[in-house]
């Protein structure tokens, strides 16, 4: 097998959907290569260098959103946005995966190509930093909920029967059962727009 920077990271992803993040490590993934330890330093010089290629990957895979021609910024954050928590999820901790990392340089035409189009709308650098901050934190947190353990079925039954005494609760947890987490995740999303849509008339 030639080992180079593709095959490895494909071999990440699959050992991270295998085996979750937290037992993802250089000496497992050298041991699915076939490979010594050290030779995987010959393309990343520690684990975060790793996390970075990964979650690059992972986004040139699946987060392929562009603007489209007449489209307002405000649609286009919510598909670019949507398009990016939908990454997050293809794989296993995703939201994990993603955390604490940055922009990667290679991308960074890509990035201009977004940020000039809201540019053009009337958006400042500085608020199409802070609304790209907002969002995609948004995003990697509802991911981050829904990739984690859920609760047993005997504490949500729990809770649900002692909300019944709480009629205002008890309607509010109902909503929450009975709609999908991308229907929550898009609702929250609407309103962060909506915010700063009024931020913006503000000004």
């Amino acid at each position: 097998m030639k080992l180079d920077k593709s095959t490895i990271i494909d071999a990440a992803l699959d050992l991270l959907n295998e085996a979750g993040i937290d037992a993802l490590s250089t000496r497992a993934l050298a041991q699915r290569l076939g490979v010594q330890q050290p030779a995987l330093y010959w393309h990343f010089k520690n684990k975060r260098a790793l996390l970075d290629a990964m979650n690059a990957e992972l986004l040139t895979r699946y987060d392929a959103c562009v603007p489209l021609p007449g489209e307002t910024w405000q649609s286009f954050v919510r598909r670019n946005v949507s398009a990016f928590r939908h990454a997050l999820l293809s794989v296993r901790d995703g939201a994990r995966l993603h955390a604490g990392t940055e922009a990667d340089p290679d991308n960074l035409e890509k990035i201009e190509a977004m940020a000039a189009f809201m540019a053009n709308q009337g958006l400042s650098p500085a608020d199409i930093m802070s609304l790209n901050i907002a969002t995609s934190r948004y995003a990697v947190g509802c991911v981050l909920e829904e990739q984690s353990e859920p609760p047993s079925v005997e504490r949500t039954l729990a809770l649900d029967t002692r909300a019944r005494a709480y009629p205002t609760v008890a309607a509010g947890i109902a909503s929450y059962r009975n709609n999908s987490a991308e229907t929550h995740f898009l609702f929250g999303l609407d309103l962060l727009i909506a915010g700063f849509e009024t931020l913006q008339t503000a000004d």
